[in-house]
């Protein structure tokens, strides 16, 4: 199997939730140009439902761990930098 390779970008820190699920939906699922119009349309719903999903999911798992690194922090004595973090 030959996968393409998909670049993106960004300025002044990391990927955002939504890039990153768009990164991992393009690698799950794909739609053939050569693909009949009534699969490649099912296809994009589908892209589209899964692109969803995973978004929620990114998202949630970055507010885990700004909770867990949140609490760590508080439990270093370093209250008011948990509480910035917390305000991200």
């Amino acid at each position: 199997m030959i996968l393409g390779v998909n670049v993106k970008t960004s300025s002044h820190g990391g990927h955002s939730p939504d890039t990153v699920a768009e990164l991992c939906v393009d690698r799950l699922i794909s739609v053939a140009n050569s693909a009949p119009p009534e699969i490649a349309q099912q296809a994009r719903v589908a892209r589209q439902q899964m692109l969803e999903v995973v978004r929620h999911y990114v998202t949630v798992a970055v507010q885990e761990d700004r909770r867990t690194v949140a609490t760590k922090l508080e439990q270093a004595g370093l209250p008011d930098v948990a509480q910035h973090l917390r305000s991200l």
